[in-house]
């Protein structure tokens, strides 16, 4: 999938410190797009900003914490200050934290919930009144999890599925109104996050396999090309879409 013209234009990335998010403000920044790159990683940040304006692209790093609700209009904020519009939100920022579900603590939990779910809400809800006058996208990223359970990772499925439905319920809400919005599920990708998960030492590998992908790990530059792509014009039959890009982990 190739991203369309973003000359002009303005997205919002969250987790753009790394990884995905990293490699899909990038994509924009090739389409012609200025980015808000957004994370609370601030040394990996100003490297993801200095590589898009390496692309001859506008980079603003704005370091937040996107667990807390004013962090999250204060980004969106930030975004339009700078640059007088806002054509992209993509929700890429994610935690994943594994835990017998009897002992997960409440902040492990909350801060889960917080970053997956409540995040992307409040920054839509920033950005929407925005995006409605540029006429444009809101790309959710959400995970295979959404759609199988995965031992160990309750709060985390739960989730992913919840954004995966907001993402659907947002869709409707705005049919009749000139905004696309849609969500990536990818399968596993060697990323930060991924790298930084530490499994359960007492966890049953059996169970674990069950999710393993059969064709091998997803590239993280797959799915970058894909939520790129649906944050611009060349995407504009697509609305309410959730796709997965997982080398058929969710086949059966």
């Amino acid at each position: 999938m190739q991203a369309g013209d973003m000359t002009g234009r303005v997205a919002l990335v969250t987790g753009a410190a790394a990884g995905l998010g990293r490699a899909t403000a990038i994509r924009l920044a090739r389409a012609g797009a200025a980015l808000c790159l957004v994370d609370i990683d601030q040394a990996n940040l100003d490297e993801a900003a200095q590589a898009i304006r390496d692309e001859g692209a506008g980079a603003l790093v704005h370091v937040a914490d996107l667990s807390q609700h004013d962090a999250c209009t204060g980004a969106v904020a930030g975004a339009v200050a700078a640059f007088g519009r806002l054509d992209a939100l993509c929700n890429v920022a994610g935690v994943m934290i594994p835990a017998h579900t009897p002992q997960m603590s409440v902040d492990a939990y909350n801060r889960t919930i917080a970053i997956n779910l409540s995040a992307p809400f409040f920054l839509a809800q920033a950005a929407i009144p925005h995006l409605l006058e540029a006429k444009g996208a809101i790309v959710n990223v959400t995970s295979c999890a959404a759609y199988r359970g995965q031992a160990y990772f309750a709060a985390y499925c739960a989730t992913k599925a919840g954004l995966t439905h907001m993402t659907k319920a947002l869709a409707m809400e705005y049919m009749h109104q000139p905004i696309r919005i849609n969500a990536v599920a990818p399968g596993g990708m060697m990323t930060v996050l991924a790298g930084n998960i530490r499994l359960l030492e007492d966890g049953d590998r059996s169970l674990l396999q069950r999710i393993g992908p059969l064709r091998g790990l997803v590239e993280i530059d797959e799915v970058a090309d894909v939520v790129a792509f649906l944050a611009t014009d060349a995407a504009r039959a697509f609305h309410g879409a959730c796709i997965n890009v997982d080398k058929g982990i969710t086949a059966d």
